[in-house]
């Protein structure tokens, strides 16, 4: 039974892996690239529970943290350019 989980996020973590070079465009590369590391999340957390190693599970929690902070930077370095952009300050003739 265990080993039908671990083949079901496996074959799942290759579609993803392939979606993300095959993408048409930056937004499913990157969606793709996000669901290829909560798959890895979920192979982590299984291979813990498969072999009677609860600290697994905290290495999953840290890893699901930098999956989804790397996914937003990397979204507004697509978006602006720049990590450290700030947004340009509102003028007060336009706030309502």
């Amino acid at each position: 039974m265990y080993v039908v989980a671990l083949t079901a996020v496996l074959l799942t973590l290759a579609l993803a892996l392939a979606r993300g070079l095959k993408g048409p465009t930056i937004y499913d590369r990157i969606l793709a690239a996000n669901m290829a590391g909560t798959k890895t999340v979920l192979l982590i957390a299984v291979v813990g529970f498969l072999t009677d190693r609860p600290d697994f599970l905290d290495l999953a929690l840290v890893y699901v943290l930098m999956n989804f902070i790397g996914t937003f930077a990397i979204l507004k370095y697509v978006q602006h350019g720049d990590l450290g952009a700030a947004r340009p300050p509102r003028s007060k003739a336009s706030a309502p």
